[in-house]
């Protein structure tokens, strides 16, 4: 995943609104209307927030009718997470050097 990519992905779900959406969409799809309810702002502020997830590949919408229904795109989402987990195996390889590195100086220092 390129760099920018990212960003944009990180800049999304640095919102706590968004980062509830992803949540919410978790748990299966979920329509504009059922996702806006527990959030006290004006429906134009709240697809402020559906756009920018839709834009970032975070979220899919289909509209059938007058419906639009939002669900997590499982690909960009493990993306994400490969990204993760690649920095997390970096940090713990860095924190098991580390850790050797203490072991040996307090050996040695007996």
């Amino acid at each position: 995943m390129e760099q920018h990519q990212l960003n944009g992905i990180f800049q999304a779900l640095a919102d706590p609104t968004r980062r509830a959406v992803i949540g919410r969409l978790g748990r299966g799809p979920a329509s504009v209307g059922e996702l806006a309810a527990p959030f006290e702002m004006a429906l134009p502020s709240f697809m402020k927030h559906i756009r920018m997830l839709e834009e970032t590949g975070l979220i899919r919408t289909s509209k059938a009718g007058r419906v639009r229904t939002c669900s997590i795109d499982k690909d960009r989402l493990a993306a994400v997470s490969g990204w993760i987990e690649e920095q997390r195996a970096i940090w713990e390889g860095r924190t098991d050097r580390l850790e050797q590195f203490v072991t040996q100086q307090e050996e040695i220092s007996k």
